[in-house]
């Protein structure tokens, strides 16, 4: 039987999911994304060569490998003919290998225009979205108003009832937000142009996942963003718009949990965020400098620049918890190469109290002083390595100390952004 892999990340996103699902994508037989739009980024990088995925699942370099979009995610059918250009400009083919749940919502230009306005309304307090329209695409689902890719199918039948969504939101972006009406005629042209186009990648997701199942196929089910990002579970308001979590993969794919065989919590050496938001470990000195510098941490989807800290543990731990977590990748650990002392975060203290978990509320979160533990650091490059036994003692050490807090095996560690750049702790 097939083995069905979730992965995906255990802190704010950009943890290197894309880099670790491409590599474990030759023992699959299908990838698939089940939350979240194009407001992810996944970058790959093979023989030097670049690709950055924003829809699109990571296993599409692969030629033998079906790679679906279930029904969780959101889809600007505009992003998604953009990134399949790219593709074909590269050479990669995915006409026969690329599928669209019919149970898809669709981003459309309304979106866009209510995401961005909200966010120039909001001026000091604004949250940091994308301003890809996601959030605005997962209100209309939950409204029961929102454009599923299926709707394609019969414009006929759809051009009124876009009519009438957008005449509602124009209702705010005029009255509330005093910003510019969205052309009906524009959203409608434009879409009948993409639908010829997207209609032919359109499917039943679920079916084809069952039948994946019922051959004894392996499926690797990727997520995007990070837990800590969760609508419901993370740092709250400052999160994405989607469930990031494992749980997320039963409901946006339609594959029951009890066919889920192993969640990879793939985490960085140390933390990133995008964004407003709390970080207890964020640092503003010269080593949070270096982490950013050494790590290019820019976003893959906006450019914007990433904050950096140190690796926190509890809210590892609190990752782990909430995705069963049974195994952790580490990635970026050749960033910290020229650091003299690595250190983590143990603990919290927040207002005169000693915490080990994270708080719910983000004002809490923000009110967190990291109570830090640290080991000497290796001085000596790590760039590259794909043996265990290669590493320096104190990095092993540091990967030790990480898997005992954690009380999760760390299976793998990255040590450069190439495909080729990943070793296999289980051969140890």
């Amino acid at each position: 039987m097939g083995i069905n892999t979730v992965i995906l990340g255990t802190q704010w996103g950009d943890e290197g999911k894309g880099k670790i699902v491409d590599c474990l994508t030759p023992e699959a037989q299908a990838v698939v994304r089940f939350q979240g739009g194009h407001n992810a980024g996944h970058t790959l990088i093979i023989d030097g060569k670049k690709t950055v995925l924003h829809l699109i699942p990571s296993g599409i370099l692969h030629a033998a490998v079906m790679c679906y979009i279930g029904n969780g995610v959101v889809v600007s059918p505009g992003a998604l003919l953009k990134e399949l250009d790219s593709l074909e400009g590269q050479g990669v083919a995915y006409a026969d290998r690329l599928r669209i749940s019919a149970a898809c919502h669709l981003i459309l230009p309304y979106h866009v225009a209510l995401d961005q306005a909200r966010e120039r309304h909001r001026g000091k307090e604004a949250i940091g979205t994308t301003g890809r329209g996601i959030g605005p695409a997962y209100e209309d689902k939950v409204a029961r108003r929102g454009i599923r890719a299926l709707d394609l199918c019969d414009l006929a039948s759809l051009k009124p009832r876009l009519e009438a969504i957008v005449t509602y939101h124009n209702v705010a972006l005029t009255q509330y937000y005093q910003e510019e009406a969205i052309d009906f005629n524009m959203v409608w042209s434009e879409l009948e142009v993409q639908a010829k186009r997207v209609l032919p990648l359109i499917a039943d997701v679920t079916a084809a996942l069952v039948k994946h199942r019922e051959q004894g196929d392996s499926v690797i089910f990727e997520g995007a963003q990070g837990s800590l990002l969760d609508i419901d579970l993370g740092t709250y308001p400052f999160v994405t718009s989607s469930n990031t979590t494992a749980g997320a993969v039963s409901a946006g794919s339609g594959v029951g949990p009890l066919y889920l065989d192993e969640v990879m919590g793939v985490m960085k050496a140390y933390c990133t965020r995008v964004g407003a938001g709390p970080f207890p470990t964020e640092l503003f000195d010269e080593v949070g400098a270096e982490l950013a510098d050494r790590g290019k941490e820019f976003g893959a989807t906006t450019g914007r620049a990433r904050r950096c800290g140190w690796l926190d543990i509890i809210a590892l731990r609190r990752a782990i918890a909430i995705n069963s977590v049974s195994q952790l990748v580490m990635t970026k650990l050749d960033v910290l190469d020229n650091l003299a002392e690595i250190k983590f975060c143990v603990g919290y203290e927040c207002r005169g109290e000693q915490l080990s978990d994270l708080p719910i509320s983000a004002a809490d979160v923000a009110a967190c002083k990291p109570i830090y533990e640290s080991l000497p650091g290796w001085k000596s490059d790590t760039y590259g390595m794909t043996e265990l036994d290669t590493l320096p003692e104190e990095a092993k050490a540091f990967i030790n100390r990480v898997e005992e807090l954690a009380q999760v095996p760390v299976t793998m560690v990255s040590t450069g952004p190439d495909r080729v750049h990943l070793l296999n702790r289980l051969s140890k």
